[in-house]
């Protein structure tokens, strides 16, 4: 049975991907800050722990490591946005933004990079449209995810002649906190409750559309008619994307 580790794994779209690859018979090892409502079985670990304390995560991942036959996927999916201007945060809000989307990522594919290795497995990495373009009011979020994208695009040379794919999904907007935002006063919040999204996709959905592109062995996985019209433009004309971008900001269309 093949083993996939999943960060944010009681997020929706966490449980959406464990969901999907158990039906195909695999086992999910779900790793949260809370695992409320998940339930150990045959198919599924829930492993609590705060992804941002790296002798924690490192102690978990080597438990992870020797409890299972091989680790074959390992899904960066863990995250936060951030809602705010950029006059309106502090540093240590921008720090901490980093701190769960992209620091926590990198100590992640550490503590698993052997072990993909033994395997011949995957990284996954989940980003979003503002890995690799602009967001209005997301100028931490944006940066951590460029940042992401930046990392594992670069790890993926380093990988391959290990046999190791590097993969790198980017949904754009996925409704997986709906109605409880939990927005704190420097604008931090679960990813998924944002009241501006555009074009909704369920956690069910984007999971099948990355599985897709996992499965056609897609190095980028542009998830939603949004990302993908997205992906088209910028590459095209980021300053054609930037004016579109703008359009739908509040009083500047």
């Amino acid at each position: 049975m093949k083993t996939a580790v999943i960060s944010g794994g009681n997020g929706g779209l966490g449980r959406a991907l464990a969901d999907a690859l158990e039906a195909r018979g695999w086992h999910c090892v779900l790793m949260d800050l809370d695992t409320g409502g998940l339930q150990a079985s045959e198919s599924r670990t829930p492993v609590q722990l705060d992804l941002t304390d790296a002798a924690m995560l490192h102690e978990a991942a080597d438990s992870v490591i020797a409890a299972r036959p091989s680790i074959d996927m390992v899904i960066y999916n863990a995250g936060v946005t951030q809602i705010a201007a950029f006059a309106d945060t502090d540093e240590a809000s921008h720090r901490r933004v980093f701190e769960i989307n992209y620091f926590a990522a990198v100590n992640m594919a550490r503590a698993f990079l052997l072990a993909l290795r033994d395997s011949g497995g995957t990284h996954l990495a989940i980003s979003s449209v503002a890995g690799f373009a602009p967001l209005h009011h997301r100028t931490a979020y944006a940066a951590s995810k460029h940042a992401m994208e930046g990392f594992f695009g670069s790890l993926r040379s380093e990988e391959a002649p290990f046999g190791v794919r590097t993969l790198i999904a980017a949904p754009s907007f996925v409704a997986t906190n709906t109605g409880r935002p939990g927005r704190g006063a420097d604008g931090i919040m679960r990813p998924g409750a944002a009241a501006d999204g555009l074009d909704l996709m369920t956690p069910a959905d984007a999971a099948t559309a990355i599985l897709r592109g996992v499965d056609r062995r897609q190095e980028f996985i542009p998830v939603g008619r949004v990302a993908r019209l997205s992906s088209l433009v910028m590459r095209a004309s980021p300053r054609l994307y930037q004016w579109a971008m703008r359009r739908n900001i509040p009083g500047k269309g």
